[in-house]
């Protein structure tokens, strides 16, 4: 008996062993993964805006910025930012957002609002920002550019 209990241990550690180093070449294989190749000529993303949480609308904005800098998206990609319901807030004169907004709108992307939550919140297009482009229906945006391919996000 007391020779087999060196053997038994022996195996276990063996067997662990293996079991290890399958895992670590699973390891090495993820850990070389540099992320999908971007081999369209062409990419196109709506992010939706229905609150005014400063930590989502910041996350918006931020989002939006490191898909626009991705290496692999550079050059590539057409982005587009609709406000709407509780969103709407971002959009209007005298909100603290305005030079991220137009920082966002120097680099290309489309800043949409709501009209119908405009109406819903009793405002008008002059309490927006002018540089600030009007759709009928959020929803409505989001589903044509969901139909079109475009991702859709939900910062």
């Amino acid at each position: 008996m007391r020779k087999l209990v060196p053997l038994i241990i022996l195996f276990a550690l063996t067997a662990c062993g293996s079991k290890k180093a399958s895992l670590s070449a699973l390891e090495s294989t993820n850990q070389q993964f540099d992320g999908a190749v971007a081999g369209r000529d062409h990419y196109s993303a709506i992010y939706q805006l229905d609150t005014d949480d400063r930590e989502t609308v910041l996350k918006a904005f931020r989002n939006i910025k490191n898909a626009m800098e991705d290496s692999r998206l550079k050059g590539k990609l057409k982005v587009e930012l609709i406000a709407f319901s509780a969103g709407t807030k971002v959009m209007l004169k005298g909100s603290i957002y305005e030079a991220q907004l137009r920082d966002l709108l120097q680099k290309g992307v489309i800043i949409a609002q709501c009209n119908n939550s405009l109406i819903e919140q009793g405002l008008g297009r002059s309490q927006l920002y002018p540089f600030i482009a009007l759709v009928p229906s959020g929803n409505g945006e989001l589903i044509i550019r969901d139909a079109e391919g475009w991702a859709v996000i939900k910062p």
